[in-house]
């Protein structure tokens, strides 16, 4: 990449944080580079939220397109006809944005709104290559694949979804501060336990919180992050804690990625979602958890990564249907008493040199 200007789109519905820990490599590479993010703007369709996506743009080497884009939802509502309606509209303006960016390769990290510039490239001849992150595979990526150049995997696992002759095995690229946070064998006083619903937040594990809350900051500090839309909530209920829990209780409506590291440096365990990313992050940093996979996710793709971080000997799994606060508070009992042995006896990370895979592989195009 040295002594050239290369434009490289890079999209996703989601997948920011790897994307983000992509682009870091990129840069290291080549200061000159000009990279395009090309994602929606809002995090959830009728909500004035942010995606993580968009914040991708603070980076001064990175140019935000944002995209009209449409989706088929899984179940009717209010935005199902106005999201049909934009699908074909998002083809028209991914043609507009490639026509004006001209890019030597295309970077896609899965997602509705990745689909219509993954479909332009083929047809323009630019190289494109798609990441799948899960340990099993995404909607958009599964629809991608006769389209793309190449496919980078997460996980071995996800070969089987795809054209063997297309498919690389690369990692899920982490953030290097994330991969930077070392073991802590010995806990905090009182242990502090990370609660994240992954950006957007969950409404099911806010919930649960808001039912064990008082009880678990009778014996932990808890760090929740609850999504932008379910904020304002929190911090009310904050409010109406005693001057005694409410310094055991931080929350957030989003954490910026850039600063995550200073979170799992400060915490003892995590409990989330099994989104890909926090799998990679809680395996990197060996933060014993419990994961909370979402039910619905496509393929059930969410409890196959729980599975992968279970088998690493680092999670926990309690399943949505089974959630109640007090199983809750059971489990991180229990993870109490087994953090020490978990996170001595647990697997090393994959995906610690994901990022250089990655963009090994896109060199070979550029």
């Amino acid at each position: 990449m040295k002594g050239k200007t290369k434009k490289i789109v890079l999209t996703g519905g989601h997948g920011a944080t790897t994307a983000l820990a992509t682009i870091e490599e990129i840069i290291r590479r080549e200061e000159g580079a000009e990279i395009y993010w090309i994602g929606v703007k809002k995090a959830m369709e009728g909500k004035n939220v942010a995606s993580l996506g968009s914040s991708i743009s603070s980076n001064k080497q990175v140019t935000f397109k944002p995209i009209i884009a449409g989706r088929i939802q899984r179940k009717f509502t209010l935005w199902t006809i106005p999201s049909l309606i934009r699908i074909p509209f998002g083809f028209f303006h991914a043609l507009y944005l490639l026509i004006s960016i001209k890019p030597k390769v295309i970077l896609s990290f899965g997602g509705y709104a990745a689909f219509p510039l993954v479909f332009w490239g083929k047809l323009f001849g630019i190289p494109v290559v798609i990441h799948e992150q899960t340990v099993k595979v995404g909607r958009a990526n599964k629809l991608s694949s006769m389209f793309a150049t190449s496919i980078a995997l997460a996980r071995k696992s996800s070969k089987k979804f795809f054209p063997k002759k297309k498919v690389k095995i690369t990692g899920n690229p982490i953030l290097t501060q994330i991969l930077e946070v070392e073991p802590k064998l010995e806990a905090n006083n009182p242990p502090t336990i990370y609660i994240t619903g992954g950006s957007r937040g969950s409404v099911f594990i806010n919930s649960l919180v808001k039912e064990s809350l008082r009880k678990l900051l009778g014996k932990y500090s808890i760090i929740h992050q609850t999504g932008e839309f379910e904020f304002s909530k929190y911090e009310k209920i904050k409010s109406e804690l005693t001057d005694y829990e409410k310094e055991r209780y931080e929350v957030y409506g989003s954490i910026d990625p850039m600063m995550v590291d200073g979170v799992y440096k400060k915490s003892d365990f995590v409990i989330g979602r099994a989104g890909a990313s926090t799998v990679s992050e809680i395996i990197a940093t060996k933060r014993p958890s419990i994961l909370i996979p979402i039910p619905w996710s496509y393929a059930n793709e969410q409890m196959e990564n729980a599975k992968y971080a279970k088998a690493k000997g680092i999670s926990e799994i309690l399943e949505q249907s089974e959630a109640t606060a007090e199983k809750l508070i059971s489990m991180v009992e229990e993870l109490t008493k087994n953090r020490s042995k978990m996170i001595t006896s647990s697997k090393d990370s994959d995906d610690r040199q994901a990022s250089s895979n990655l963009v090994d592989l896109l060199e070979t195009y550029l």
